[in-house]
């Protein structure tokens, strides 16, 4: 039986920090919430631990007023401890977990790995919510007990509200520590898991920034409006009604920003590099501070009752607009309650409607697909990522299945998209679609005649393999994690 996780620590205690803190202790979970001490303190303060815990303390009252609420009931608040690292960090020894989520430099990070090093022993389990940092280099000079409880627990924001739960092991990290990990996230705070490689931006974040960047340098490409934009890959697409600009304004586009640099730094061998780049004019933005709802303007901006669109062309902001046409044949296709029925509708819809939707849905789906093995190893993970993590109804398999398994094929082929050796050899076998009816996904990983092999491949190498068969759904969490070989009947 898998040992629970009983008490965590959170160190940092900023927006993620912060979040996942309130969600631990909604989920009945006793958390220590600590953060530096405040650097410009009086000789007076210094002496005072009130003063010494204020960020932490300072975070956790803020929490009790976050909207959305960061507490399902205000007295979960009590189950958060606060401190400070230079007085308390000691006191992480005597917790489960610890969830590290400050700020995104190395240096920084591998200094406090150090401390915690040298304080731990047991099986105390340390995670990291880094996004964009790399595990070998974070635990650079580590001990092997270290490493062997060491993972990423990637959340997304706001932790209380959204169900993904990326995870990612090293290495060295233990199967018992994986085990533990997965327990915790799955049926103490009732996360999705998808379990990931060690690869920038993981799997949610890799996709979705894919789709959005792919889709607004077609939106300039093609003269179209932000406002057409969000017509077309909001609801008609499976997507949230926030789209993609309405998302970039609620996520913040600093936050998209780094995101986006961080694929376009990191992923030098990434065929499709140039999709991570931000336009002109969204930089510009950014240097200007115009982020989103956290500046009170972004891509959109509420101006009395009125809503105002920042206007690509000039850089200014401008009444609401976007092509009549686009609006009104976005608007029909919202009203089509089956989603997958509506995909489908939309790619056939005459025009540039259907000719948009298909170019930047196609773009997404062959991108996925070569993504498999490089940062997941099934194609449940990318499903689930999504719509955990972005809240898309389809994953991008789920929607190739909606418009047709074959002809999309044929369609991306003659349209000269890439596509890996395991997509056209499930073409050549005549199968029809990823998922099955009775909920069997055909998997595109590594198979030998009458066993699954998993195999692990060094970081930017993408497997090539052959699909011989189906399996049984739902993500597999072990697979690429271990480094083991692990067989199963074909189905």
């Amino acid at each position: 039986m898998t040992k629970p996780i009983r008490t965590v620590a959170v160190l940092g205690s900023g927006v993620m920090g912060g979040g996942i803190a309130a969600h631990l202790a909604n989920a009945g979970i006793p958390v220590l919430l600590l953060d530096i001490v405040p650097p410009k303190l009086t000789d007076a303060e210094r002496a005072s631990k009130a003063a010494r815990d204020s960020i932490a303390a300072g975070a956790k009252d803020k929490l009790k007023k976050a909207k959305p609420a960061a507490f399902s009931h205000v007295r979960n608040a009590e189950l958060i401890r606060t401190g400070n690292f230079d007085d308390d960090l000691a006191k992480v020894a005597e917790c489960d977990l610890i969830v590290e989520a400050i700020i995104e430099r190395l240096d920084i990070k591998q200094a406090l790995f150090a401390k915690l090093d040298a304080l731990l022993s047991g099986e105390t389990i340390i995670a990291s919510n880094t996004s964009g940092l790399r595990i070998a280099e974070m635990l650079e000079g580590r001990s092997q007990r270290f490493k062997e409880h060491f993972l990423v627990t990637h959340f997304f924001n706001p932790p209380r509200y959204m169900k993904l739960l990326e995870l990612v092991a090293g290495p060295d990290t233990s199967d018992a520590c994986k085990a533990r990990v997965t327990h915790w996230g799955k049926d103490q705070l009732g996360k999705g898991i998808v379990w990931a490689k060690d690869t920038p931006n993981f799997v949610a974040n890799r996709i979705g920034t894919h789709a959005m960047m792919a889709s607004i340098h077609l939106m300039m490409e093609k003269g179209l409006a932000p406002e057409d934009l969000d017509n077309l890959t909001g609801v008609p697409m499976g997507h949230p009604k926030s789209a993609s600009f309405r998302t970039a304004d609620l996520v913040g586009l600093d936050t998209l920003a780094h995101v986006v640099d961080n694929c376009y730094r990191s992923l030098t061998t990434d065929e499709d590099r140039e999709v991570f780049t931000l336009p002109a004019y969204v930089k510009t933005m950014v240097e200007r501070g115009i982020l989103g709802d956290k500046t009170k303007g972004g891509f959109y901006k509420r101006a009395g009752k009125d809503v105002l669109t920042l206007d690509p062309k000039t850089g200014e902001y401008r009444a609401k607009g976007g092509d009549e046409a686009i609006t009104k044949a976005c608007k029909g296709l919202n009203k089509v309650e089956d989603v997958r029925e509506r995909v489908k509708k939309l790619v056939a819809t005459p025009g540039v409607v259907g000719e948009f939707a298909w170019q930047a849905l196609s773009k997404s789906l062959a991108y996925s697909a070569r993504r498999l093995g490089e940062i997941c190893d099934d194609v449940t993970a990318i499903d689930d990522g999504m719509k955990w993590g972005y809240n898309w109804d389809l994953g991008p398999f789920e929607t190739w299945d909606a418009l047709g398994f074959a002809a999309t094929y044929d369609r991306m082929v003659a349209d000269g998209l890439a596509l890996p050796a395991s997509v056209t050899a499930m073409r050549e076998r005549g199968v029809a679609r990823f998922y099955r009816e009775d909920g069997a996904v055909w998997d595109l990983a590594y198979w030998w005649p009458g066993v699954r092999l998993t195999l692990v491949v060094p970081v930017g190498l993408v497997a090539m393999g052959i699909a011989l068969g189906w399996r049984p759904g739902g993500t597999d969490a072990s697979v690429g994690s271990s480094g083991r070989l692990r067989f199963g009947a074909l189905a």
